[in-house]
Parts: C-alpha cells; sequence; structure tokens
C-alpha cells in the first residue's frame, strides 16, 4: 500500500534548511517511493502539521540487559523505548548474562528483537570470551551470526598484546573494535569525577584513566589498520588525541554521550546515584571540548550509552550504586533544546550524528530519506515543551539525571521500513 505524509518539514542535510515537502512510501517494499510536493495518488494520506519529517534515528551504544538482567530491561522494554525516542535502529553491547561471546547468543537477539516488532536490533559481540581480557572470541563466527562490532564493553581489554592480536583479527574479519576506554591501574575503584568525590566523601576516578587508553588504542589501530571505534568521550586529553589521529590517517571514530555534551561534575552537590556513569561527569573544561570536538567532527555521532538500571540498585548510594543512565527516550529533545534552538549546535550536525553517519560506520541501512531508501523515519514535534518525567518511561529503567528539565523536540511517530513501530501515548510493554 502507498502511504504519504503530507504536512511535514524535511531537512536538506548540506544547508540545514527546512521545506516543506510529502513523503511517499510503500509499507510491502518498505522503501521511500517518492519526495515532494506533487506525489500523486495514495492509498493512505497521513496529514501531519509542521512536524519534522527525519530519518529514523540509530544508536550504537545501548545496553539491553537481555539475556541475563531483565528486571533491569528486556528487549522488548528497551526497543519500545528506543521506537518511542525515533530510533529505528540500535546496536546492543554484549555485557550481558551470559556475555555476547557465542553465535547462538548473538542469534537469539536478533530473533528476539524481531519478535518485539520495534526498532531493529543489532548485537555487538564480546572482544574476549567472557569479557575476562584472555581469550579472544571467534570473529568470523560472531560475524556470520549477525553482530555489526566487537566490544568488551564496560572493561577495557587491559593486556595491551592481547588487544593488538584482536585488532588485526578484527581488521581481517572488517569489524569494527568499539572499545570502552578506561586504564584499570589508573581508575583503580573510582566512582566519580575527583573534584565531586571529595565533596561527597567517596574515591574519585582519574580522568587520565580514559585517554591513557585511548592513546594506546590508537597506536595499535595505526599499526595494524583496524577501525577503532571510542565509545563515550568526556575529556579534553582524549578529544585531542582522537583529532591527533585523524590527522596522521588512523581510521578511528567516536562518539559522545548526551550526558557529556549538557553536564558536568559541579551538579553532583550530594550522595545521588542517579549522577553516577562510566566515564564520570567530567569538567566544563572537558565538557567544551567534547561539544568542539563534536562541532569539528572529531566526535564522529552521538551515541546515548542508554544504561538502565532498577531502583534498588540506584538507590544504594554513589558508593556502592552500579555506573549508569538512561537516555534513549530523551535524547533528540534535550539536545534539540539546550543546544540546537539556542544556537549552538545546527539541527543538520545533530540530525546526521544521529542519522546518516552511525549507518555509515557500521555499514547499516538507512540514515537517509530519498526514493529508494528504506522507510525509517522519525516525526518529531518541535512545538511542544514537556516535563520529562522518568514515570513515563517505556524503558523499565528510571535513572536519568534529567527529571524535571524540561524539552521540546519529541517524537509522536516512528517508522521502520513502512511500518509503524511506535505512535505517541501507546501502552508500555510489560
Amino acid at each position: 500500500m502507498k502511504v504519504r505524509l503530507e504536512g511535514g518539514r524535511l531537512l536538506d542535510p548540506r544547508s540545514g534548511e527546512l521545506f516543506e515537502a510529502n513523503v511517499a512510501y510503500d509499507d510491502v517494499t518498505g522503501l521511500i517511493v517518492a519526495v515532494g510536493n506533487d506525489l500523486g495518488e495514495a492509498d493512505e494520506v497521513v496529514t501531519l502539521n509542521g512536524e519534522l519529517v527525519l530519518p529514523g534515528f540509530v544508536d550504537l551504544h545501548v545496553h539491553l540487559r537481555d539475556p541475563g538482567f531483565t528486571a533491569k530491561e528486556t528487549l522488548a522494554t528497551g526497543l519500545q523505548a528506543a521506537a518511542a525516542g525515533g530510533f529505528t535502529q540500535v546496536a546492543c553491547m554484549p555485557n550481558t548474562n551470559p556475555p555476547t561471546d557465542q553465535p547462538a547468543i548473538v542469534r537469539d537477539i536478533i530473533a528476539r528483537g524481531r519478535d518485539a516488532k520495534k526498532a531493529d536490533v543489532h548485537p555487538i559481540a564480546c572482544i574476549t570470551v567472557g569479557q575476562a581480557g584472555n581469550e579472544l572470541t571467534d570473529f568470523e563466527a560472531l560475524k556470520a551470526a549477525g553482530a555489526v562490532a566487537l566490544s568488551d564493553d564496560g572493561k577495557g581489554v587491559q593486556h595491551g598484546a592481547r588487544m593488538l592480536e584482536a585488532m588485526e583479527r578484527a581488521k581481517a574479519a572488517l569489524l569494527p573494535v568499539v572499545i570502552h576506554s578506561e586504564d584499570e591501574t589508573l581508575s583503580l575503584d573510582g566512582v566519580i569525577h575527583p573534584d565531586a568525590a571529595k565533596r561527597i566523601g567517596v574515591k574519585g576516578l582519574l580522568p587520565e584513566s580514559e585517554a591513557a587508553m585511548i592513546a594506546r588504542d590508537i597506536l595499535l589501530a595505526e599499526r595494524t589498520g583496524a577501525h577503532l571505534h571510542v565509545c563515550h568521550v568526556s575529556t579534553e586529553q582524549s578529544v585531542a588525541l582522537i583529532r591527533w589521529a585523524k590527522a596522521r590517517g588512523v581510521r578511528i571514530t567516536a562518539e559522545v554521550t548526551p550526558h557529556h555534551l549538557l553536564l558536568t561534575e559541579s551538579i553532583i552537590t550530594h550522595d545521588d546515584a542517579v549522577f553516577k556513569v562510566n566515564p564520570p561527569l567530567q569538567g566544563e573544561r572537558d565538557r567544551h571540548a567534547c561539544l568542539e570536538g563534536f562541532l569539528d567532527g572529531t566526535l564522529d555521532i552521538i551515541a546515548t550509552d542508554h544504561a538502565p538500571h532498577t531502583r534498588e540498585e540506584k538507590s544504594r548510594g554513589i558508593a556502592k550504586a552500579p555506573f549508569g543512565m538512561v537516555g534513549i527516550e530523551t535524547v533528540f529533545p534535550l539536545l534539540y533544546t539546550y543546544l540546537v534552538a539556542p544556537g549552538v549546535v545546527p539541527l543538520n550536525r545533530l540530525v546526521d550524528a544521529m542519522t546518516r553517519r552511525p549507518t555509515e560506520l557500521f555499514g547499516l541501512p538507512g540514515g537517509i530519506i530519498r526514493p529508494g531508501a528504506p522507510a525509517d523515519l522519525a516525526i518529531v514535534r518541535t512545538d511542544e515543551e514537556r516535563r520529562i518525567d522518568p514515570e513515563l518511561f517505556y524503558s523499565k529503567g528510571r535513572n536519568t539525571p534529567f527529571a524535571n528539565w524540561h524539552a521540546a523536540g519529541w517524537t509522536v511517530r516512528t517508522i521502520l521500513r513502512g511500518r509503524q513501530i511506535f505512535e505517541q501515548g501507546e501502552e508500555r510493554y510489560e
């Protein structure tokens, strides 16, 4: 059936200008068939009221907690939350129980994700068996099962020679190596930025632990030619190293999270684990460096590092609670409201970093609106401001530092390959 969306506004990715146009797609082939103003007859017409019609968002870094930690999140709830945030594709990290280190686990995640009928899920598989940092997994078999990248996320591979071998094998398998950058001989058992740690009375986590690991892996990537992708960059030193590596021609890409663009350690004035994340919230100089790195393309994409936990876990205080924040439902509204609307970040830069660029990095479909492309679309309303209420999240996680912030730019409808996978107000999965 041919469906036509009319009355919406599209974004010119080059100029950044918004323009009125209609989009028609075939819900059988799942492809866009026409873009413009006179698109002929349609079997169904959906009338919009000036909403943005954007490519479906793509998040290369989420924690769906399934298998093994389904009290925090399930594939169904996580993928519904993703669709509610305008995402049509997400890549999930392997620190599950059991870890995603076997082809059968990869296949199971893909199959159950498909059954959820929400956003597409692309598993990222472990670099080492059990994320133990020792024996390498079977990269080729994991790729054949559907893994799109390799990571021991939540842990950095501490052994340099092991990481060198991993990059050599990943290069041969044509898989990106996605790193959680943390030299554990420096970070030890630290929990938050040292300045905040002094205020709260807990152990500080040295920011240098991030850049130290990035520096090592840049050298290994240069030697091997592997694609190195750096997770959740948070410090000025890290941005500088990645910029330097790109100038040298190293095959390196990087992501930045909404919380590292919008928050600093100064917000931590009392013992509340909602602010505990790894890497920690850093200083203003680091936040500014991340913003500048995002604007000049040193940091390629936005990723949420969506990390749900139970209320009980996050109630234990900063010293004992697990690291992590949820963010997949609020990322676009927050960045639109606090960076795009004030003129700090161009809209086309933000949209590109959440659509075309991540698909390009991991070889995924979508990311663009044009005839012949997948009909993956996020319909976003920018003229309605809402208060962020964690109790209304589709995710099981409520652990956000942005509770009670006000934001505009909410997704009201999400379409994947011509099929509606989210509509504002729909019931939540259990």
